[in-house]
């Protein structure tokens, strides 16, 4: 097991207007499980692959411990990679695909026969070892992959979009898995995901990559309390969180016609930053219904029933007139939602809304202090 870093790494493909890794700074711990998602195109599997020594790195260094790997073959730098499409051997049974780079490299049959047996006990594949490939469900061949990993014993699993072609179901079902597992071998691992929901819930830290740079990294738990700009406070989060355009006055936010009030000291740092608009947001379950009169008015166009959870998806009118609305998403009462076409009144709590400012996207308060664990931009909850 080692520590990894990424010092300033930066991909760029011939003939590319823009790089898709662009100057990564990225320190990850020995034993850290930690996971790169973000939308398609924003550099998360070629970071992966650089690591992994399939890309060239064309400015910057990566390191695996103390040796920097940066232009190692990937034969070299005792990792271990599992693909999003398993490449299992067809011909070859569990056994033998599970054992074969061990095969190769001149271990002993004994050896590998109980590195094998070893590996597939942990991963519930000891009746499957005698069978090939094509005599598996998809979650077995997932895990005859992860086996394969595990067998070498490597410094790090590097492991790419591995759960893709699995239905939902059992992606839930083997997401618990993989990271009960490596919280069992303490081996450190990289997981590349489009799936914020996956990196939420597997992830020690959760890496936020945008257009090949790093938005934000830091535990879920701070990426969705505390997230640094627009775009992660947009992207972290199932419902995501609710961003509105708004004006400001001299106390807050313009919102439905009222004002909303922000901290002092925020409104402070939204006057430095010179402009009379910012982004205000707030998670679905940051609101509570309240009587006519009180609060903003909100029209509910749809309610999603969950069974245990429930979203009215609906509008409430800005300051900036009927082009400023958008839709937005509120938790409600499971048990009591309200009524397509209701008009409600929400009150959003305080102390759960955030002030973006509107020139840098970045989230605003008073105190700018930076705190640990974050990324390259991180500016303190409002």
């Amino acid at each position: 097991m080692a520590a990894i870093t990424y010092d300033r790494a930066t991909v760029q493909y011939p003939g590319a207007e823009r790089p898709s890794v662009n100057a990564l700074d990225l320190e990850i711990a020995d034993g850290e499980f930690l996971v790169l998602v973000g939308p398609s195109g924003c550099g998360k599997s070629t970071s992966l692959r650089a690591l992994a020594g399939l890309e060239a790195v064309a400015d910057g260094t990566i390191r695996i411990g103390d040796k920097d790997v940066t232009h190692l073959p990937p034969k070299e730098r005792d990792i271990a990679m599992v693909f999003q499409n398993y490449a299992l051997y067809p011909h070859m049974t569990v056994a033998d695909n599970m054992g074969f780079a061990l095969k190769i490299s001149g271990m002993k049959k004994e050896e590998t026969r109980k590195r094998v047996e070893d590996a597939a006990k942990i991963l519930d594949l000891t009746e499957y070892l005698d069978r090939k490939p094509k005599a598996l469900s998809g979650g077995q061949r997932q895990r005859v992959a992860m086996g394969r990993a595990i067998v070498r014993s490597p410094q790090a699993f590097l492991m790419d979009e591995p759960l893709s072609n699995l239905d939902a179901k059992l992606r839930v079902q083997t997401r618990t898995e993989i990271a009960a597992l490596q919280r069992r071998l303490g081996t450190t691992t990289v997981y590349v995901t489009h799936d914020q929901v996956e990196a939420m819930t597997m992830g020690d830290r959760v890496c936020v990559l945008k257009d090949g740079y790093l938005m934000q990294v830091d535990t879920p738990r701070n990426l969705y309390d505390k997230p640094d700009n627009v775009f992660v406070a947009g992207f972290i989060g199932s419902p995501a969180m609710n961003l509105i355009d708004v004006d400001l006055d001299g106390d807050g936010a313009v919102l439905g016609g009222r004002s909303f009030p922000l901290p002092r000291a925020t409104m402070a740092a939204l006057a430095e930053d010179g402009s009379k608009t910012a982004t205000l947001g707030f998670r679905p379950e940051g609101v509570r219904l309240v009587g006519e009169g009180e609060g903003f008015p909100f029209e509910v166009v749809v309610v999603e029933e969950l069974g245990s959870d429930a979203y009215a998806y609906g509008t409430m009118h800005t300051s900036r007139g009927t082009e400023g609305d958008k839709l937005l998403t509120l938790r409600v009462d499971a048990r009591k939602p309200p009524m397509k076409g209701e008009i409600i009144h929400i009150q959003i709590n305080p102390d759960e809304a955030h002030a973006f400012s509107a020139s840098t996207g970045r989230r605003v308060s008073g105190d700018a202090a930076p705190a640990p664990g974050g990324g390259a931009t991180r500016v303190s909850q409002a």
